[in-house]
């Protein structure tokens, strides 16, 4: 099944062709600057799987991990679209779920970078939490 979204004016597009390998919420700085406050919630996809249509511009930043991350935006209307870190292209792709077609497609499983979030965030209790960047999973063999 593919799965598609867009920015907020619908400039940018892109389709997906794979399920989702996970979702998260993000709290790290880098996150509330680009939600205006607020986290991050992401659907990870495997980074190969999604097709972009239209301008997507894209800055490069070191986060707090210490890895590379591209960062892609709509360039007419602003919309952050989705996060890739570019020293491991086996990490999966984070696409903004706000931008989803079907935003409700993944509800978040964690939440990340709960050390960086104001006092003020709602931070699910039922969710597993972690202070920063969580472990890798362990490589299948």
């Amino acid at each position: 099944m593919a799965h598609n979204g867009h920015c907020f004016c619908g400039q940018a597009r892109y389709r997906i062709d794979a399920e989702p390998v996970g979702a998260r919420t993000c709290w790290c700085r880098d996150c509330q600057y680009i939600a205006c406050g607020s986290a991050s919630n992401n659907v990870l996809f495997p980074a190969d799987s999604v097709q972009f249509e239209g301008t997507v511009s894209t800055i490069e930043k070191v986060a707090a991990s210490g890895r590379r991350i591209e960062r892609g935006f709509c360039p007419e209307c602003g919309s952050q679209i989705y996060a890739r870190t570019m020293d491991s292209p086996a990490v999966p792709i984070r696409i903004r779920a706000g931008t989803l077609d079907n935003p409700e497609l993944m509800a978040p499983r964690d939440v990340i970078w709960t050390s960086s979030a104001p006092a003020w965030a709602v931070i699910d209790p039922d969710l597993p939490a972690f202070p920063e960047q969580p472990p890798a999973p362990p490589k299948a063999d």
